[in-house]
């Protein structure tokens, strides 16, 4: 009998330190489970402050490309009042020079 009681108690010592086992195991869990919920907070606002970002530099290069079409718009009205002006000096010239015939 007393084998059997010691051994009874051997087994319900071990039965309580597999419980602490067990709570122990529990807690890493929960610590575990809590810092993978933190974890995928922090990831859904990375993707959310990277797309903001992508969208933003989409907006910058929309902007660049309206810049760079007003720039070469602005480039042909450059070339356009030069040939102009130029057309012009030709015409201003030669009234000048038709002006001096009747002078003399």
């Amino acid at each position: 009998i007393e084998a059997i009681q010691s051994s009874t108690r051997g087994a319900v010592d071990a039965i309580s330190e597999i419980g602490d086992i067990i709570d122990r195991i529990n807690d890493i869990q929960t610590t575990i489970a809590s810092a993978v919920e933190e974890q995928t907070a922090t990831t859904n606002e990375i993707a959310r402050s990277v797309t903001e970002a992508a969208t933003g530099a989409n907006g910058i290069a929309a902007d660049i490309a309206e810049v760079a079409a007003a720039a070469s718009s602005t480039q042909r009205g450059s070339e356009d009042t030069l040939a102009s002006a130029t057309s012009l000096a030709g015409m201003a010239t030669e009234l000048k020079r038709l002006l001096a015939q009747f002078r003399y």
